[in-house]
């Protein structure tokens, strides 16, 4: 997922600017001790599964079309009746074509591809776009709930962070499941200083949003083109 490129900062986020500001905003201290060894000990969740259920459903009446027309037909045969002429040509075709014929080979490609892709449907889990995010342990109940973010709206928070950083004009965030690759053009600043800076804002940022695998960052600055 990616985030549209913005020119100008779009006001607060949700993740707090440093580790103590959440805290201070409530008038609690900030997280330390068993809290904070309950937020770095949580499991590790797998992945969400999706349903499919558009696959399923176009596999379940292409099939019971399937079994329902040859069903006719065997009852059609056996009341006396002549068999569909398309059976008929299937089974002489059948018969009589060698296995090295191009339909033939055509034929069985395209089963054995539809098979891959329904095989694969049944042994990945899909929606890529939720990251899975931390179980804490040690609280009642927590075992139970599942929570995931989705990578568009970390996209927006990391964008909107590195939004803050002087001498960022603009700034394109893409989040995947193992990588945070961002992207920022700055008008003013040493770029060495604007990279360093981003590298510890989105660090700290890509580390507050609680997820159970922690991505790799990789920060780009670039001056925007003239003219």
């Amino acid at each position: 997922m990616s985030a549209n490129t913005w020119r100008h900062p779009t006001g607060d986020s949700d993740l707090p600017s440093d580790p103590g500001e959440a805290a201070s905003s409530t008038g609690e201290p900030p997280d330390t001790g068993a809290t904070a060894a309950v937020r770095e000990s949580g499991k590790s969740p797998h992945r969400f599964w999706s349903a499919r259920r558009i696959p399923a459903a176009v596999v379940a009446l292409l099939s019971v079309a399937a079994t329902g027309l040859l069903l006719y037909d065997v009852v059609s045969v056996r009341a006396g009746r002549p068999g569909m002429r398309w059976r008929r040509r299937l089974a002489d075709e059948l018969a009589t074509r060698p296995l090295d014929d191009i339909w033939v080979i055509v034929g069985a490609a395209v089963a054995m591809t539809l098979g891959l892709w329904l095989f694969l449907l049944a042994v990945t889990p899909g929606l890529r776009r939720l990251l899975p995010m931390r179980q804490p342990t040690g609280i009642r109940g927590t075992g139970e709930v599942r929570a995931g973010l989705d990578r568009r709206a970390a996209a927006l928070l990391l964008r909107d962070r590195a939004m803050r950083v002087s001498g960022v004009e603009s700034a394109r965030v893409d989040v995947g499941r193992r990588k945070v690759k961002a992207h920022a053009q700055a008008h003013f600043r040493d770029l060495d200083e604007v990279r360093a800076d981003l590298d510890a804002t989105l660090g700290e940022a890509v580390t507050t949003l609680g997820l159970s695998r922690q991505p790799t960052l990789s920060v780009r600055v670039r001056r925007p083109k003239k003219g």
